[in-house]
């Protein structure tokens, strides 16, 4: 089939998307759906469905993946490939211009003042996502809440995302929910997930970038928030690359910034290895998002409804949103260092709870212009 629009023309479509597209990866699919099925009928509902279907499947950013998956109906992989590109780049630049400046004033008074009423409002923002996802996903399941609940408490113990927890999550879930012939094959395959490691053997920094934010866009389900605690794991805690509040800053530069939410491991690539480092974490972030899209893209119209799939991306999902709330909590320790940063992350929560169509970035600025006001 034809498709009725030319490929220059989708790619330019989501350069804009990325460049004015804010409110996180709902409202971002969201804008795909009205702007690419309802006004312009370059795609069908049935193709949408199926790319929300794989983005929701598979690890990494949905609206990264439903982006690439829309390039990919009509002009396959070549189509992927610009239409990612066009969708990521708009931010990445933005957040390599504020990783600039950051590293430049981030020793001014007027720097830190701005980032500590934006790190407390960022709290707030994280602990609502991590309710409303939490409503949407875990629904009236015990297992999922038991899971989000395990992997929550574990977060906070150990200030860090533990990987084989989490896959060993989608694993209870996929035994729990299949067929006693599949749960037969599956206690072959679990010991071997649970083996898989997460060391890493470059030396080189840069080397040590690529390898860890590879496994962080293979290995991140759903929502780009739920990259927060495995990032905050590894480039606070293990590697030591960031402080508590250098991290802080680099989420809320993802709240202030269009496009993807997960572009802020450009941000952090930037403070740790500057210009390379920035481009080797986007890239090393992207990639499996990218490898997830277009190589079961053929198949997944004939298995992407298998129980034992959706079983276990439940159960992995359910792990993410616990590890979310965990980070919430280890974040919030650090970061509500006093009532002042306390009130403004409960007021940021009460806001977005109350006043659904306000959107994250208004937050961000208010809360920086508070901490102006407040610190000067």
């Amino acid at each position: 089939m034809k498709a009725p629009y030319k490929l220059k023309e989708l790619a330019l479509y989501f350069l804009k998307l990325g460049t004015i597209g804010f409110g996180g990866p709902v409202a971002l699919v969201g804008y795909m759906h009205r702007d690419l099925v309802e006004k312009r009928k370059w795609i069908t509902e049935e193709d949408y469905k199926e790319g929300l279907a794989l983005a929701q499947l598979a690890p990494g950013p949905l609206a990264a993946q439903l982006s690439i998956y829309l390039g990919y109906v009509h002009y396959r992989i070549i189509g992927a490939t610009l239409v990612g590109l066009a969708f990521v780049l708009p931010s990445f630049l933005m957040v390599l211009a504020i990783g600039y400046a950051y590293v430049k004033a981030g020793g001014l008074p007027w720097m830190q003042a701005v980032f500590y009423g934006i790190g407390a409002a960022v709290i707030g923002i994280i602990a609502i996502s991590s309710y409303k996802l939490s409503k949407k996903s875990l629904g009236r399941n015990w297992l999922l809440w038991g899971i989000a609940v395990v992997v929550a408490t574990a977060t906070f113990i150990t200030e860090k995302e533990i990987l084989w927890l989490i896959l060993a999550s989608g694993v209870v879930t996929w035994l729990y929910s299949t067929s006693a012939r599949t749960k037969t094959r599956a206690l072959f395959i679990s010991p071997i997930i649970l083996q898989i490691t997460t060391s890493v053997t470059g030396n080189e920094k840069v080397l040590q970038i690529g390898w860890f934010f590879f496994k962080a866009g293979a290995f991140v389900f759903g929502s780009g928030l739920a990259i927060v605690p495995f990032l905050y794991g590894g480039v606070v805690k293990e590697y030591h690359w960031l402080n508590d509040q250098q991290f802080l800053d680099a989420v809320a530069v993802a709240m202030i910034t269009p496009g993807p939410v997960v572009i802020t491991v450009g941000f952090i690539g930037y403070l740790v290895a500057g210009f390379p480092g920035a481009c080797v974490a986007a890239l090393a972030t992207f990639l499996p998002c990218y490898l997830f899209t277009i190589i079961p893209a053929p198949y997944f119209k004939k298995y992407g409804k298998h129980a034992a799939i959706k079983a276990f991306v439940d159960g992995v999902t359910a792990a993410a949103i616990g590890a979310i709330a965990g980070a919430v909590l280890v974040l919030g320790k650090r970061q509500i260092s006093d009532l002042t940063s306390a009130i403004i992350a409960l007021v940021t929560l009460l806001v977005l709870l109350k006043f659904k169509k306000v959107q994250e970035p208004v937050i961000i600025v208010v809360a920086a212009l508070l901490g102006l006001l407040l610190k000067n």
